[in-house]
């Protein structure tokens, strides 16, 4: 088939390279001519593992190419739509410009009434109605929209995209515009299909509900595990002990039960707040109260860290120098999006500390967008001299470390384990004084 992906950021280059490397011939349209020149030359403009070498090998076989000239797309079966929606600058909402300003750029371009079938694609996150309201645009292209949310976990993306838990289509009321909307998803999903991937079949509603929905569920288990962290620290219980034992329980699960400061990036906290705002728009915004806790407990956990840091060095942060460990949001990504590591970092940095931070992949994003901060070249670096250090992305190599390797570079052995990923023993046992969330 003959692909469009418009919007190639973290999902659409995503979305666009690993539908290349099924088979169909793609064109990603973007209009920042950096990252398009950038991925015509076979490189990411993010750190996502296993992409690079199919983005270059798709490059190179001719199935994937890269442009800002939305008129090179009229002679595709399908567009997709993956540009972003962010949290809007005044309030909780999505910001729609990106996908309105999509809509407008294909309309111009494609016929008023195509021979052949054809149809619009919607991945973006978009609030719940959005998916009606662009079909009553592309009526009278006679064109179908069909809304095919995305499932992406960063540092899992390529494998989420190839082999997904489950393929949603949110289909027109329309039978024949469904009908025509099926068929063309069916042959370019066909390769997943045949491998028995899950399809759910439903409305335009349901279909934008099912990601939002899948992400306020997930931040919930993450809050409410953050919440009992705060419980098991008043106790003299152990949190991470405590998700094990109710995790048993296959009504519960062991996912997203893992204590720590919280969860960030471009998707959870800015998507949960958009559910609460349309919620609020459709007249229900009760409905969702909850989420405002779920919010507001995320948040809490980043201040929680830093005061766990102060206690840990008697009650004063002004004058120390503290060694970060993690800018990120989540290992195997370079996206410091709504951070809870940068966060806390800056937190530190505002109570009068000197913060150093590495992290092996996010420093020169970090860098680049808060050049203020000191960003180190080596973990060494990062903890020499150190006052204490806070482990605040749980990559493997900090989980790895071995606590000795360190301990004659820093002032003091104080670790702050943000993420309860480090072996309290094993840190003990050479001598650090461990502080975890929610752990004896």
């Amino acid at each position: 088939m003959k692909i469009s992906v418009i919007g190639v950021g973290y999902l659409g280059a995503v979305h666009a390279t690993c539908m290349a490397d099924i088979g169909h011939s793609v064109i990603g349209v973007d209009t920042d001519a950096d990252k398009v020149a950038r991925l015509n030359t076979g490189k990411p403009t993010f750190y996502e593992p296993e992409l690079e070498p199919i983005l270059k090998r798709n490059i190179e076989n001719g199935r994937l190419r890269f442009t800002q000239d939305m008129t090179e797309v009229v002679d595709c079966d399908l567009h997709f739509i993956a540009v972003g929606t962010p949290q809007v600058a005044d309030g909780n909402a999505a910001d729609m410009r990106y996908v309105d300003a999509v809509v407008e750029s294909l309309l111009a371009v494609l016929p008023a009434q195509s021979e052949r079938s054809i149809a619009v694609v919607g991945k973006s996150t978009v609030p719940v109605g959005t998916a009606a309201r662009l079909q009553e645009r592309f009526a009278g292209h006679g064109i179908p929209v069909v809304w095919n949310p995305e499932f992406l976990r960063e540092g899992f993306a390529v494998k989420d995209t190839l082999r997904p838990d489950r393929i949603v289509y949110g289909l027109p009321d329309d039978v024949e515009d469904a009908d025509t909307a099926r068929t063309l998803l069916d042959e370019c999903y066909a390769d997943l299909l045949a491998a028995k991937i899950p399809k759910v079949e439903t409305d335009f509603a349901t279909a934008e509900l099912v990601k939002v929905a899948a992400n306020a569920f997930l931040a919930t288990k993450i809050s409410f595990i953050n919440a009992m962290s705060v419980l098991t620290d008043a106790t003299g219980g152990d949190v991470k002990k405590l998700a094990e034992a109710i995790g048993y329980d296959d009504r519960i699960g062991k996912k997203f039960l893992r204590a720590g400061i919280g969860f960030g990036g471009g998707c959870l906290p800015k998507d949960i707040r958009a559910f609460m705002s349309r919620a609020d728009e459709l007249g229900h915004g009760d409905a969702l109260a909850f989420l405002h806790d779920v919010d507001d407990i995320n948040t809490r956990q980043r201040e929680r860290a830093v005061e766990k840091l102060r206690e840990a060095l008697g009650g004063e942060l002004s004058g120390k120098k503290i060694g970060v460990l993690g800018a990120a949001f989540k290992p195997d990504s370079d996206d410091i999006r709504d951070s809870p590591a940068v966060d806390i970092a800056g937190r530190v940095e505002h109570a009068g500390a000197t913060v150093v931070t590495y992290d092996p992949k996010a420093g020169e994003v970090l860098q680049k967008f808060k050049p203020e901060r000191v960003i180190a070249v080596s973990l060494e670096d990062a903890v020499r001299d150190a006052d204490a250090v806070m482990v605040l992305t749980e990559w493997k190599v900090f989980q790895d470390l071995d606590p000795s390797s360190i301990s004659d570079l820093v002032n003091t052995r104080i670790v702050i384990d943000g993420r309860n990923c480090l072996d309290p023993k094993r840190w003990r046992d050479a001598g650090w004084t461990y502080v975890g969330m929610g752990r004896k």
